[in-house]
């Protein structure tokens, strides 16, 4: 598959992972395995060092971690969460989540903005997680976001893109990679996305609660990876009336 740069940051596999929901750390790592992934998300409030048990124990050595601020409710939870796993996990990776929202946990576009331009300005290569919002992504962008997350619809829904017009949107004018985030139910919606022209994917419930885990990871690399081949093959124009595929004269009578 094609190199994705995020910043400096080279992205090889087109799917990212989060760690949460799973039924054991080790059903974790081997899910990730599975996945081919190398770059996996992961709350700076799980990490406990005195846990004799740590998740980061149960990450594979060649997978990157990308540490979250969730949990964050506003720019200045967010930029002390990054600034604090970076101490911790020695990266300039950080995912950007503000959802003050209990419920549906949806990111708060304000906060956000104000925490990825100071973020920004400290070196950090932010990947920010936010609603399907074409302006706004525009706006990240000119203050020099290295990427942009939007939702496919609210985290652990399962329910797929529904934001796929505004996706359209975001991705027809983006002048940095694009990411779809939260949603993703299906390794369907994993091949929708990537066709639309996303360049990468981010799932976690679909595969955490999946009764196989591994075996739907799997499933997710192979969705995945057949979505980027079909790109790079040159995919058929669909329409609205047939087309012959076979002459429709010279018949052998």
């Amino acid at each position: 598959m094609d190199s994705l740069y995020i910043g400096d940051y080279l992205l090889k596999s087109k799917l990212i992972l989060g760690t949460g929901k799973f039924g054991s750390y080790e059903m974790m790592r081997n899910s990730i395995i599975a996945s081919g992934t190398q770059l996996v998300t992961i709350a700076l409030k799980r990490v406990e060092k005195s846990q004799t048990e740590n998740i980061i124990n149960f990450i594979p050595k060649n997978v990157d971690l990308l540490p979250n601020t969730s949990g964050a409710r506003n720019a200045k939870e967010a930029i002390l969460a990054a600034q604090l796993s970076e101490e911790l996990f020695h990266t300039k990776l950080i995912k950007l989540e503000i959802h003050p929202d209990p419920r549906y946990l949806l990111p708060d576009p304000i906060e956000t903005l104000i925490a990825a331009e100071e973020l920004v300005k400290q070196g950090f290569v932010v990947f920010p997680y936010i609603q399907a919002d074409p302006v706004l992504c525009k706006r990240l962008e000119y203050i020099g976001i290295q990427c942009v997350m939007p939702l496919g619809s609210p985290i652990g829904s399962n329910l797929g893109l529904k934001t796929r017009s505004m996706l359209e949107i975001i991705i027809a004018e983006s002048n940095v990679p694009v990411i779809i985030d939260a949603g993703i139910g299906a390794p369907s919606h994993a091949i929708e996305a990537i066709e639309l022209g996303a360049d990468a994917v981010l799932v976690n419930t679909a595969i955490a609660i999946a009764d196989n885990p591994m075996l739907m990871a799997e499933a997710f690399k192979m969705a995945v990876d057949a979505a980027e081949i079909a790109k790079k093959a040159g995919m058929a124009k669909s329409g609205q009336v047939g087309e012959n595929t076979s002459p429709l004269e010279g018949f052998i009578l």
